[in-house]
């Protein structure tokens, strides 16, 4: 009997100091159970949420701007009852509208008596948007009046022709205006300089005069202590011509001398240095698009 009390004794006693590693194995199990909680719940399905963005970003795009007059993101819910029925007008649907760009002054949107909606309908463009257009169509003009001038002339290698952000670019090679080391306008450049200030009359916008030079040093006989000087007079000398021959307006004018600081080539290279040797008149964008 004693030996059965003993041997219950030892049991009960191995299994009171075993009975830790229940609950630490319980707390272990809660543990990995809440982590994989937090795991899921942080989780992002990316299809869905490619789903959810793509349509709010199509809600507001439906919308008119509010700007143009229209009440944004609720033009897009007008005309239609709660069935989606649309009551009675017919949505129209044009490159513009689908692209985001602003109608053009003066056009009609569809045509019948069905889509009869209007520029007015969509609100009319500002006196600024109104007045951007006006200059768009001008500095167009300009640059197509040029570029067939350079065309019909031969003078491609001579005068370069660009629609820049900043505005229309007109570069001109020194060996077309200038001699080596000099400032004084060659007699061959005056038809084309005078071409140019018969469409710079009137047309409204700033232009800037930009004298280039490449790296090489000014000869040591030369009038000009550097190329500084020598850029600012080249620039200084196109202008004059504009003011002095052509007559034009002194209030549309800035000039610049740049020397050798702003290359477009490689000054390494004769080429390159060709390119760099320059004058650059560009007629200004007075206005930017409104967003």
């Amino acid at each position: 009997m004693r030996r059965k009390e003993r041997r219950k004794r030892r049991t009960s006693g191995h299994e009171s100091r075993d009975r830790w590693m229940i609950t630490y194995a319980d707390l272990i199990t809660l543990l990995l159970i809440f982590f994989v909680i937090m795991f899921a719940m942080s989780s992002l399905d990316t299809e869905k949420y490619k789903i959810v963005t793509g349509s709010l970003s199509d809600t507001f795009k439906a919308g008119g701007s509010i700007l143009d007059g229209s009440n944004g993101i609720l033009d897009a819910g007008q005309g239609k009852d709660n069935s989606g029925v649309n009551n009675g007008v017919k949505p129209t649907q044009t490159p513009e509208s689908t692209s985001g760009a602003k109608p053009t002054s003066g056009s009609s949107i569809g045509n019948g008596a069905g889509s009869a909606t209007s520029e007015t309908d969509m609100g009319t463009p500002s006196a600024r948007e109104q007045a951007f257009r006006e200059q768009e169509a001008k500095l167009a003009d300009l640059m197509g009046v040029i570029t067939k001038y350079v065309k019909d002339n031969n003078l491609g290698d001579q005068i370069f022709v660009a629609d820049k952000p900043q505005g229309i670019a007109i570069t001109l090679s020194d060996r077309f205006l200038f001699d080596i080391g000099q400032a004084d306008l060659k007699p061959i450049s005056l038809p084309v300089l005078h071409q140019l200030g018969g469409l710079f009359n009137g047309i409204g916008a700033t232009i800037s005069i930009e004298g280039h030079t490449d790296n090489i040093p000014v000869s040591a006989g030369s009038r000009y202590n550097d190329n500084w000087e020598l850029s600012g007079a080249r620039a200084l000398s196109v202008l004059r011509f504009f003011l002095d021959t052509e007559g034009l307006n002194p209030a549309d004018f800035q000039y610049a001398g740049y020397a050798d600081t702003r290359p477009t080539a490689n000054n390494n290279t004769p080429a390159g240095r060709q390119k760099n040797r320059r004058v650059a008149i560009t007629v200004l964008r007075q206005l930017q698009a409104e967003e």
